[in-house]
């Protein structure tokens, strides 16, 4: 009977999963059966456990915009960056078309004065606010203090000793047998004291020369038509071509005019044209 009886209780365990264990006998009493049954997570548990936290994914960090220009670099979008600071005001010197101390101290500036990263170079959003502000630069804008390429010579100018001046390309070539010596750039008359065109000739240098009728100097006077000469213009070389001559042909560079003044003679010929 007893033995039925476990054997029962044997089959329920085997069926629920229960563990029995026999503790043992005293007194000819049957042997105390414990039962431990183990415990298999319901299916609510499972669907109601909280999912494991994945781990927070970092915003990405901004690329740095593209530098575009910085100090050292030249060329001709140098001039138009700098052309449009001078449109601006934070920067009152050149184009030069080179980037340097003064440039970068401007693009540091401007870019200061928007609540962009002051770091002096010309970026693509630096590049792009100054775009919104300013106009786009013409010619003379680029080259307003001279450094511009020279048009090709006239065919007048190709032999003997020559200044050849091109009213085009704003220069001056220094000529002798086709072949160009010296360049400069040069500013002529306003359209109510215009430069005459033509060829002439150097009738007289006079090196310390001042103007009777304006009451100005000329040093390094070349005269070649009446009163109208190839001279050193201190005005011409404080503000470049936002200035204009009474007539004359004006040089900014004066070292370059001083070595110009040194080699032409009287007779030499002047051809000015377009």
């Amino acid at each position: 009977m007893e033995r039925s009886w476990a054997g029962a209780l044997a089959g329920v365990c085997v069926l629920t999963g229960c563990t029995v264990q026999a503790a043992g006998s005293e007194g000819g009493q049957p042997p105390p059966v414990r039962i431990e049954l183990s415990r298999t997570p319901a299916a609510d548990d499972k669907a109601g456990s909280a999912p494991s936290a994945k781990p927070s994914t970092p915003s990405p960090i901004p690329p740095k915009p593209k530098v575009l220009w910085k100090p050292g670099d030249t060329g001709r979008d140098v001039r138009e960056l700098q052309a449009r600071l001078r449109q601006v005001a934070w920067l009152f010197d050149g184009p030069t078309g080179t980037y340097d101390d003064l440039t970068e101290q401007a693009v540091k500036g401007f870019q200061g004065k928007r609540g962009l990263p002051r770091t002096g170079e010309t970026d693509a959003v630096t590049w792009q606010r100054l775009l919104n502000m300013t106009r786009e630069p013409g010619q003379w804008d680029l080259y307003l203090m001279g450094g511009q390429p020279a048009d090709a010579p006239d065919t007048r100018c190709m032999t003997g000793r020559v200044l050849c001046i091109s009213k085009t390309s704003r220069t001056l070539r220094w000529m002798i047998d086709g072949r160009t010596v010296l360049t400069v750039p040069v500013r002529f008359g306003s359209q109510y004291t215009p430069t005459r065109e033509g060829v002439f000739s150097v009738y007289w240098k006079s090196r310390h020369h001042v103007s009777t009728l304006y009451d100005s100097p000329m040093p390094y006077a070349m005269f070649f038509s009446g009163g109208q000469a190839v001279h050193y213009s201190s005005d011409f070389a404080a503000t470049g071509y936002a200035g204009a001559s009474h007539g004359c042909v004006n040089v900014r560079d004066e070292a370059a005019i001083a070595r110009l003044f040194a080699q032409v003679r009287n007779g030499d010929k002047v051809v000015v044209h377009w």
